[in-house]
């Protein structure tokens, strides 16, 4: 019998892991809801819900309408069934969440939408998404949308709130590791921002060489493309969709961030 390469086993290996992302979960069960794809939803909505507010709160104009709407739509989100018609072909949580709000919204212009949104109110559970308008409204308040339509303003919006999630990740790391102090010197080199240090300027902050910085910084920014990529995989369903959604979604943030 021939043995397996390493070439043989990686593609078997990365397609077990991509069934247990957090997207391929939800798609997985369906309607068929279960606790790990019920978990694996809500983590998505709870880091991805900001980038959809600013969509719908772009769109329909008015700070009420879009809390009701982001709202009413998560309650319906969670409803058994709601899942079942997906097209798991999509592959992107992102691409089915927009195409999903639009859908919703469009429905609910054409009902009483004071009836409806108040049963929305009523039937979401706070505990599964937790909301905060008050916090979103700020940062809405601070967008750079006046040229903007509300699609541009969502991809924005959902490559941001990835990066977030990737220094927040990056920033745990070190300080378990006993290295906040560093990790603080070495964040602004991941920007391409005019105003980041140099390497020599960190080195000073930090009381070392910059051989030193600049190699720490290396390792950084090549833990970050790993990280990067791994919070990518868990709202696609196949690992040839992260370059793929890397391309799509720094198009309108690349002069402020790239690792």
């Amino acid at each position: 019998m021939p043995r397996k390469t390493h070439s043989d086993t990686q593609p078997i290996k990365q397609a077990a892991w991509f069934e247990t992302t957090h997207w391929s979960l939800v798609l997985k069960a369906g309607h068929d809801s279960s606790p790990d794809s019920d978990d694996a939803l809500a983590r998505l909505c709870e880091v991805y819900w900001y980038p959809l507010y600013a969509y719908v709160r772009k769109r329909v104009g008015t700070v009420h309408d879009a809390q009701d709407l982001t709202q009413a739509f998560f309650a319906r989100l969670i409803e058994k069934g709601f899942l079942h018609d997906v097209d798991k072909s999509c592959g992107k949580f992102r691409s089915f969440l927009l195409a999903s709000i639009k859908h919703f919204i469009a429905n609910e212009h054409k009902r009483d939408r004071a009836e409806k949104r108040g049963g929305g109110r009523q039937n979401l559970s706070l505990d599964f998404v937790p909301l905060d308008f008050e916090d979103a409204e700020r940062r809405y308040c601070i967008e750079p949308i006046d040229t903007m339509t509300p699609e541009l303003l969502y991809e924005r919006r959902w490559a941001l709130t990835l990066l977030d999630q990737v220094i927040s990740r990056l920033e745990q790391e070190f300080e378990k590791s006993g290295k906040s102090v560093w990790f603080a010197a070495l964040k602004p080199l991941l920007t391409a921002a005019p105003d980041a240090p140099s390497h020599r300027e960190a080195a000073n902050q930090l009381g070392s060489t910059e051989a030193a910085v600049k190699a720490a910084a290396h390792r950084l920014r090549r833990r970050c493309r790993t990280v990067l990529r791994e919070e990518i995989a868990q709202t696609v369903t196949a690992p040839d969709q992260i370059e793929e959604e890397i391309q799509e979604l720094f198009q309108s943030v690349s002069s402020e961030f790239f690792p």
